[in-house]
């Protein structure tokens, strides 16, 4: 039986076997006292700690949990491919199952891939896309993961949380990787006339405050790609089957040259896709030159709840109610701040709104907030992820605790 801790008995235990106290940084108590040290489980858009506290949950594993923790219809999809197995020596049929349905759903997609996390598949779509040009340099926007890294001017950290700079990346790889801001083209201009010729691929995760910038933003990008001969990369691994089921590329009608998705894919379950243009995604076929391959990649249990997922989505509209519950929330969440006069918004698409400082707001005014939402039992990100199973009486309950955390911030 596991041995239950306090809070700090806890982390002074964890810490001095895992760095950071968490395999995931974001996932590492912050908001101190009061955020959950750990979980223990998860029932539809609940969590309980390891005090035996009790949580709305928006953080969600920190997005992949779409439809709700433990969610009864892809849980028995899981069960029955469990009794068959898990990985084999060859490629399960679900395999084959789950990349037609995904070229139905991504508009870009003529060919897909499966790994287990968008770190890997982001790394795999920039080999692919060098292969294909015969050039070398990488414009990323955006957080794109771990692999922020590889940019010594990248934030390593979602939320622009310092520089990668010393991070253990060799100098000659960091020069080959480049950061440029969300919306500003004209960042995009210069790195591509500066390395003129060697622009392997543009990478963009789209960024999440002010969804009106993508309308103008992306047809940009695509005609820099186009003139240029540069493959332009979506990071969809937030906005896929979120925003729109085919993700910002459905969303905004401009079509990359390769994709990569993995949260909201299989519900919890780990796995990611990079899928894109036939001509660059056969040079990892057999004999294409480009090795790609990892063992876990098409193991049948998370393929299975995948397709489970997926199945769901498209039955029932799931992406127009995230929204509807979302804007609930975000609404809501704004009469309060203009209530109460808290000089935070919550902006941004309204399936995960962020909450963000009002500009000359005090210091520190959104961590605050967190701070005591987990003090009251609610448990934000830095945006708010939606899942299926928040019901109306959720959004309802976490907004009565909300007006007590604004009572107690505006004093």
């Amino acid at each position: 039986m596991t041995k239950v801790f306090n809070r700090e008995e806890y982390l002074s235990e964890v810490e001095s076997y895992i760095p950071w106290g968490s395999s995931t940084c974001s996932k590492a108590a912050s908001y101190h006292p009061y955020d959950p040290a750990a979980i223990v489980r998860g029932k539809g858009c609940r969590v309980w700690d390891i005090e035996g506290r009790e949580f709305i949950d928006f953080r969600n594993g920190l997005g992949p949990v779409t439809l709700g923790y433990a969610f009864d219809e892809v849980n028995e999809a899981i069960k029955a491919q469990l009794s068959k197995g898990v990985v084999y020596g060859n490629p399960h049929v679900l395999e084959f199952e789950l990349a037609k349905v995904i070229c139905e759903i991504i508009p870009c997609a003529e060919m897909v891939r499966f790994l287990k996390t968008g770190g890997e598949a982001n790394a795999a779509a920039i080999r692919l896309a060098r292969a294909y040009t015969g050039r070398d340099h990488v414009i990323q926007i955006g957080y794109n993961g771990w692999l922020n890294t590889l940019s010594s001017k990248c934030a390593p950290l979602p939320g622009g949380m310092g520089t990668s700079a010393g991070s253990g990346v060799p100098e000659a790889l960091s020069a080959l990787h480049h950061s440029a801001g969300f919306g500003n083209i004209d960042d995009v201009k210069a790195l591509v006339e500066k390395y003129s010729g060697n622009v392997a691929a543009i990478m963009v995760a789209s960024a999440y405050t002010d969804p009106e910038i993508g309308f103008t933003y992306y047809p940009a990008l695509r005609k820099i790609c186009d003139e240029n001969g540069i493959v332009l990369i979506y990071d969809e691994i937030v906005t896929g089957f979120r925003i729109a089921l085919g993700g910002v590329q459905e969303y905004y009608g401009v079509v990359p040259d390769l994709a990569v998705f993995s949260k909201g894919m299989a519900n919890g379950m780990p796995l990611s896709v990079f899928c894109g243009k036939r001509d660059i995604m056969k040079l990892c076929a057999k004999g294409g030159g480009c090795v790609i391959s990892s063992t876990f990649g098409g193991d049948a249990l998370a393929i299975a709840a995948s397709l489970a997922t997926i199945n769901i989505y498209r039955r029932d509209n799931v992406v127009a109610y995230l929204a509807k519950m979302g804007k609930k929330l975000k609404d809501g969440a704004n009469k309060l701040f203009e209530e109460y006069n808290v000089p935070i918004k919550a902006v941004g698409f309204d399936c995960f709104p962020s909450f963000v400082a009002v500009p000359g707001g005090r210091p520190g005014i959104v961590q605050d907030m967190l701070l005591q939402c987990y003090k009251n039992g609610v448990s934000f990100y830095h945006v708010a992820y939606i899942n299926y199973s928040h019901k109306e009486s959720d959004i309802d309950e976490v907004l009565s605790k909300l007006k007590i955390v604004c009572e107690t911030i505006s004093k």
